[in-house]
């Protein structure tokens, strides 16, 4: 399983975690609720929902980031762990602009042996 973990900025402690899963379900909702002339501002977060990877955007990046996703998390088509995982990150976008710090990704691999119950 693939996990994201997805920085809140100032906050060293702050991490979410997302399936990778999760979030490349967003994508397409992102997408389309952005008008056309607005597409290229939103590309590189469309991309890193598509293929989840290790990233960083700006804090001016990440203000804006932040906006569509809120706006994404409120879509009434949106339902359960895709509008979640879209607030949080919404939410953690927008504490990282807020500090000015760069919002980070990090992937994280787990095997099945990772996720098995300790002895």
């Amino acid at each position: 399983m693939t996990i994201v973990a997805v920085s809140h900025g100032a906050d060293f402690f702050g991490l979410d975690h997302h399936p990778s899963t999760v979030l490349v379900q967003l994508a397409p909702y992102v997408t389309n609720s952005t008008p056309y002339s607005q597409q290229a501002d939103i590309a590189p977060l469309v991309t890193a929902l598509e293929t989840p990877a290790d990233q960083e955007f700006p804090p001016e990046q990440a203000a804006q980031l932040a906006e569509q996703l809120h706006k994404v998390s409120r879509d009434r088509h949106l339902k359960g762990k895709p509008a979640a995982a879209a607030r949080a990150l919404a939410d953690a976008a927008a504490r990282a602009a807020a500090d000015h710090d760069p919002w980070h990704w990090t992937l994280i691999t787990q095997t099945s042996h990772d996720t098995a119950p300790a002895a």
